[in-house]
């Protein structure tokens, strides 16, 4: 078996950069980066030339550019780069769409330009799940939103839209509900959909959305 096909498969482990954000990034999402530092400089670049992703990394201590005493989560989600636009000398608008869950295997590692890498195994999709007859107000309450907002000029997630796709409305809703990393955190990892919308639909309902 390949190492890439293990890795699909999600029983070997892969190499991979990582990218530390103050945010979770979820499975279907629009991330927007702004790089400056040299080091993502080359590794937007790398990825660009190998057609491969990075990973993004909620941080749990430390600054984005930091180096010393960062500390992130051990979970995240690797992010496809979709555009690059080079707005400056020496700054890219990068453009990217989180694709697959991934799980730390072992310790991460720096390079001498202070690029953290990791061997990750790959996690199962989310399972494409109709939402439960009792979550249609919370769904219902999404498209609303998105219309919302696009009257105000704004496109706030990736297209398709999927309302038929628990995960993927359980997904979006928790890109933009106020809670703590922590809490989107856990939610990210959640491998059960409908239990993760089920979750978003009793916050909603608590606040009076639904």
């Amino acid at each position: 078996m390949s190492r890439e096909l293990g890795a699909e498969l999600g029983c070997v482990p892969l190499a991979i950069a990582l990218f530390p954000l103050q945010s979770v990034l979820f499975p279907g999402a629009h991330l927007p980066l702004k790089v400056f530092e040299a080091r993502y400089l080359d590794l937007i670049g790398r990825c660009m030339r190998e057609h491969v992703s990075f990973g993004v990394v909620c941080l749990r201590q430390g600054k984005e550019a930091g180096r010393d005493g960062v500390r992130f989560e051990r979970e995240g989600v690797l992010a496809r780069i979709d555009e690059v636009d080079a707005e400056q000398a020496g700054i890219l608008q990068v453009r990217c769409t989180g694709t697959r869950r991934f799980a730390i295997d072992g310790s991460p590692y720096q390079q001498l330009d202070g690029l953290w890498l990791a061997d990750v195994i790959l996690q199962p999709d989310d399972d494409v799940q109709a939402p439960e007859p009792a979550l249609m107000a919370t769904v219902k309450a999404l498209a609303s939103a998105i219309d919302a907002l696009r009257k105000q000029g704004t496109k706030p997630f990736v297209e398709p839209y999927r309302f038929d796709d628990a995960g993927w409305v359980a997904n979006r809703w928790c890109e933009i509900l106020p809670i703590p990393l922590a809490a989107k955190q856990r939610l990210m990892l959640l491998p059960e959909p409908q239990l993760r919308l089920r979750l978003v639909d009793e916050y909603l309902r608590g606040k009076g959305v639904v």
